[in-house]
């Protein structure tokens, strides 16, 4: 890729923001506001202050292997073994993804049928368009992500101009009178932290386009932080203009209150120009996980972390066999009573708990790797602090995943899913290791084997995907 532009901290910062944003963030961000009202501003903030501490963690990691590009998984591995590189990986990338692309085929199909298509089946919609999808990258045909970067741009641009148009109040719709909040208090805000969480989760994507960066040292760091910035403003905007237009008690019982408030404001108009949006936005998240989580799976099989078979490619260079399990998961969580709309929470919940999980991981790595290697990443001791990001963040995660809902009826069943799903991968992990590895389970991977090539020193996929963002051909 010698010809390959360089990408600039506004490209960076795209990257983070483009990868974030979708239209479960509206789901959240309406569900949140309703629950709390404008308090949910506190919430909002404590998950923008441990997703900055996360964006620390990562950067330092990056900044101990600068020119590796897997992510959590090779950091996992050079810091606490194979079993919990497994874990992270599988949990977040792969366990979270499918129950967050399950979650946005959901919306699709829901606003789909609502706005356009009243009488047909929102489940026939959403299947259909996850197969369109799996047809396209099983060929090699990146068709959707190539309007990504407008889909991005659109879906951010209208959140911006609804933000300013309803916290001022400029449009004429029906102003809502509103009551008082079903959760007030300090603690019980807090404890919204999980929803708000949603909204910035994943900013770490930037770190597989790092090598393409014209200044990674500063920008890697840098770009998270703008990204989330921009991300808390305008959803602290827009979440507090949603109370103005739409009953608290309505947002928060609605499935899709991000439509409610767009149809309150700008009536039959904000109705179509949500709906257009939230289906492309949606159509553009699928696409992303399906090439994205497939070649995650694929990395990790080429590392002899998963089967072989998940690593087999067809002709057209494409790994097939996560992209079955993942459409076949997709599928069964959509056309199941998790696929109902009103379950899109319960979803994106228990995508949070996989993916907090890997964050506590990531934090744990840097304190471990800080004392084994003290050498590297120096120019971040600014930013170390004692390791009080770290713990607060760890701590944090920990609190978010306790206190995960405010519904106890939905905590049983998030709880339920995420404890299944982890006895089932830590089984699975430690037997791998074991058995077909025959590695030890905690035995750390010298960062030198790792950077040089060694047995779980692959390409996870994140940093292809990432490729196709520096060539220009897809994924922001």
């Amino acid at each position: 890729m010698g010809g390959t532009k360089k990408l600039g901290l506004f490209s960076a910062v795209c990257v983070c923001v483009g990868l974030i944003v979708a239209t479960s963030c509206l789901v959240s961000l309406g569900t949140g506001v309703g629950l709390g009202g404008s308090g949910f501003i506190l919430p909002l903030a404590i998950a923008f202050i441990l997703n900055v501490f996360i964006s620390l963690s990562f950067s330092e990691l990056h900044a101990m292997m600068p020119n590796v590009t897997g992510g959590l998984g090779q950091y996992t591995a050079a810091a606490v073994g194979p079993v919990l590189s497994i874990i992270s990986n599988t949990s977040a990338y792969v366990f979270c993804m499918i129950f967050a692309a399950s979650a946005e085929a959901v919306m699709c199909g829901v606003v789909f049928t609502e706005a356009f298509v009243p009488g047909l089946s929102p489940i026939v919609v959403s299947v259909g368009i996850t197969l369109l999808l799996a047809f396209a990258n099983i060929r090699g045909i990146d068709i959707f992500s190539r309007i990504q970067n407008v889909t991005v741009s659109l879906l951010l641009g209208s959140m911006a101009v609804l933000a300013i148009l309803s916290f001022f109040k400029v449009m004429p719709g029906a102003v809502a009178v509103q009551e008082t909040p079903a959760i007030t208090g300090f603690g019980d805000l807090a404890g919204m932290a999980a929803i708000g969480f949603w909204l910035f989760i994943g900013v770490e994507f930037v770190i597989p386009v790092s090598k393409y960066m014209k200044n990674p040292r500063r920008d890697v760091l840098l770009s998270m932080v703008i990204g989330l910035l921009i991300l808390f403003a305008v959803q602290g905007v827009l979440g507090v203009g949603m109370t103005h237009y739409v009953a608290l008690s309505e947002l928060s019982t609605s499935t899709m209150p991000h439509m409610a408030f767009a149809e309150a404001m700008l009536g039959d108009v904000g109705k179509y120009w949500m709906g257009i949006l939230t289906v492309l936005a949606g159509i553009s998240t699928l696409n992303t996980v399906l090439a994205s989580t497939t070649r995650i799976m694929a990395g990790m099989a080429q590392g002899g972390m998963m089967p072989k078979a998940f690593a087999k490619e067809n002709r057209k260079e494409v790994p097939y066999g996560g992209l079955i399990l993942m459409v076949v998961a997709m599928i069964i969580i959509v056309a199941s009573g998790l696929g109902n709309s009103s379950a899109i929470i319960t979803m994106i919940l228990t995508g949070s708990c996989f993916w907090l999980l890997s964050y506590i991981i990531t934090h744990t790595n840097v304190l471990v790797l800080r004392r084994r290697y003290p050498e590297r990443a120096a120019h971040m001791k600014k930013f170390r602090w004692f390791g009080i990001p770290q713990v607060i963040g760890i701590l944090g995660c920990l609190y978010m995943i306790v206190n995960i809902s405010p519904d106890p009826a939905m905590k049983g069943v998030i709880f339920t899913v995420f404890g299944i799903a982890m006895a089932l991968l830590i089984v699975y992990s430690v037997m791998w290791v074991k058995v077909v590895m025959k590695a030890g389970l905690f035995r750390p991977v010298p960062i030198e084997e790792i950077i040089e090539g060694g047995p779980v020193a692959v390409d996870t996929g994140e940093a292809a995907v990432a490729g196709k963002v520096a060539e220009g051909k897809g994924i922001v």
